[in-house]
């Protein structure tokens, strides 16, 4: 269809934290050490439990595939497990054949055959647990992300002008992602750490009681070590993400806007307030890196302290025979793979923290409010032939319940009549064309077209009965041709170029090197704005609608493609409903009917001879702008 963008209203709110996942780097040993998330700065959810119950409602329609995903995790740990307690089976039988005078090579052939079975077979289960997995997360994202885009399309303008872009694309797009990488990683690691956990402190029971106690006393040391550094990095990690989103506006902002600041010579102080922000950046991170980066020294020094304690007490057991020497090495790989899962638990509930953050802000734009219901079968009329009349009765307004913006609007418009909005900024001329296409709900009072209330119409049907062409143009990235053809579904190539004639945009499309196969970049910044303003035009007259709505559509052209454009528009409007949101009063003189606002009323309505003749507010507002552009001319 036509251009349908509207003003933006101030924004209410900010984008909220939490815009990415946290880090998911590798975790355990070797992998970062066991602080990964936990010097982050943790975004926390309001009703954790409530969210999670949600959530997981999510899951269930692929319960039957979790119980497969949980019985390969428990299979592939559980080969993983067996595994150590074997190869000390071999190192006994080397140990003992070494000193009873030979070496049962047989047995321990046999023990390595079983070994290789049992990783292949661990392996093999890991790869059906991932695989399994793999498609319930992306299904389960792709419901949340249906459902996600089908509220967004029926929440109400009021929506999208009271937040900015950033944090709705937050909330659909990366606290999503989050959401998807969760499902998809760490609910696995977190199975697979709880069954080692379990299965390994089995296998060390059996193995020797005695040093299973010993090992399990190095964890209280453990745990007030993780404590105690990170509170000390949360502060600097806070810090480091703050300066970081401070250095991220700062680029954006001077990029977007660099040539204004080589215009004004201020290349130096945006240096200059780089190099700071910079400065206090690499302070920041360089201290909380260092603190988090102490984790792993650490921690390794209290697992060597326990690797000690139980090698002593070990080789003890082992002469006096209460042990063999290949548990020992067993229980040592059992020892290191104690403290891995505990790692890993400890990241994962950082990140299901942030995880079920970012569900709760998805849920709060699911639970939005929603447009009010149209009507739908037979209850919703239809206009099979429209005219154009258009008739506001009584109509009262207000963006808020207790403001009032309109108090009581009555206008009139008939078929084929050209209507100007004429008024200061702020006088609500935007705001009535926003209640015409229904973007936003009258208080009270009724809005009509050809005698049918616009509520008896469905949105979508009402909107095809509009064409837009707005001051702020909006094109997609795609060709001239595919931009041209968004005014209606199916248009010629013989229609496209036809429209594109009578906007006067064939010439300038001609003479591009790609002509009407040209692409447009993503914000169409490879034409002018007059070119782009052209196109909308064409867009508009392709959709051949039966009532125009025109914001100022020839403000950014020249004076002779104005002339041309308003010869076009001449042939367009006629027979056809025009509302011709005005700035420049000398565009409107021919208007059969010009609309006078000021503080949401219409204080003043006539034709231009008329409204000069009163010598009311619309006489000031013509007399004090005609004597500004002479005086510019002069």
């Amino acid at each position: 269809m036509s251009d349908r963008r509207h003003d933006k209203k101030p924004s209410g709110t900010g984008g909220g934290p939490g815009f990415g996942p946290p880090g998911r780097g590798p975790m355990g040993p070797g992998g970062g050490g066991p602080m990964g998330g936990l010097g982050m700065q943790v975004q926390k959810a309001k009703d954790f439990k409530g969210t999670l119950r949600r959530l997981l409602t999510y899951l269930r329609p692929q319960r039957m595939k979790l119980i497969v995903v949980i019985i390969m995790a428990v299979l592939s740990t559980i080969f993983s497990i067996v595994s150590p307690k074997l190869m000390g089976n071999a190192t006994t039988e080397i140990f003992e054949g070494i000193t009873g005078g030979g070496v049962n090579f047989d047995a321990i052939m046999r023990i390595v055959l079983v070994l290789l079975g049992l990783y292949l077979l661990s392996s093999f289960f890991a790869y059906v647990q991932q695989y399994v997995m793999a498609g319930v997360a992306q299904k389960t994202v792709y419901d949340l992300r249906n459902e996600v885009n089908t509220k967004l399309a029926r929440l109400p303008l009021s929506f999208f002008d009271s937040r900015t872009h950033g944090e709705i694309l937050s909330r659909t797009v990366n606290d999503v992602d989050n959401i998807s990488n969760t499902l998809q990683q760490s609910l696995t690691q977190l199975i697979t750490s709880i069954v080692t956990l379990i299965g390994v402190i089995i296998m060390m029971l059996t193995i020797s009681p005695l040093l299973t106690v010993i090992l399990l006393l190095t964890l209280p040391l453990s745990f007030f070590v993780i404590k105690a550094i990170a509170s000390r990095s949360q502060g600097y990690f806070k810090s480091q993400q703050a300066e970081l989103g401070q250095l991220n506006g700062h680029v954006e902002e001077m990029y977007t806007g660099h040539k204004i600041i080589k215009a004004f010579g201020h290349e130096r102080k945006s240096v200059a307030e780089f190099d700071a922000i910079n400065d206090r950046l690499y302070h920041s991170g360089r201290k909380a890196q260092f603190i988090s980066g102490v984790m792993m020294p650490l921690m390794s020094f209290i697992n060597n302290i326990g690797y000690v304690l139980i090698s002593v007490v070990g080789g003890i057991l082992v002469t006096r025979q209460a042990i063999k020497i290949g548990d020992i090495q067993a229980f040592i790989q059992y020892a290191r793979q104690f403290s891995q899962p505990l790692t890993q638990t400890a990241n994962i509930a950082n990140i299901i923290q942030s995880t079920i953050a970012s569900a709760e802000r998805v849920f709060e734009l699911l639970d939005e409010q929603e447009e009010s219901a149209e009507p739908s079968g037979k209850d919703a009329a239809v206009i099979a032939a429209p005219q154009g009349n258009v008739r506001f009765e009584h109509v009262k307004f207000g963006y808020k319940e207790d403001v009032v913006l309109i108090g009581d609007m009555n206008i009139d418009v008939k078929q084929g009549q050209m209507v100007a909005i004429v008024g200061p900024t702020g006088a609500g001329k935007t705001t009535l064309v926003n209640l015409l296409m229904r973007f936003y709900e009258i208080n009270e009072g009724s809005i009509t077209v050809d005698g049918v209330n616009i509520t008896q119409l469905r949105r979508g049907d009402l909107r095809m009965l509009f064409g837009m062409v707005l001051q702020d143009t909006w094109l997609f990235n795609g060709s001239i041709r595919d931009n041209i053809a968004y005014g209606r579904e199916g248009a010629t190539e013989a229609e496209i170029v036809d429209a594109a004639q009578a906007a006067h945009a064939d010439h300038f499309i001609r003479t591009l090197p790609e002509g009407y196969d040209t692409v447009l970049n993503e914000e169409a910044s490879n034409i002018s704005q007059g070119q782009k303003q052209l196109l909308t035009i064409a867009r508009a007259i392709l959709a051949d609608p039966a009532i125009l709505i025109l914001d100022e559509a020839t403000s950014s052209v020249d004076t002779r493609t104005e002339a041309q454009i308003q010869k076009a528009m001449g042939r367009l409007m006629e027979g056809r409903t025009s509302f011709v949101i005005a700035h420049r009063l000398s565009t409107i003189k021919d208007a059969d009917m010009i609309l006078v606002m000021n503080h949401g009323d219409v204080i003043e309505k006539g034709s231009h001879d008329e409204l000069l003749a009163k010598g009311g507010f619309y006489a000031d507002l013509y007399n004090s702008q005609f004597s500004t552009e002479a005086g510019s001319v002069a």
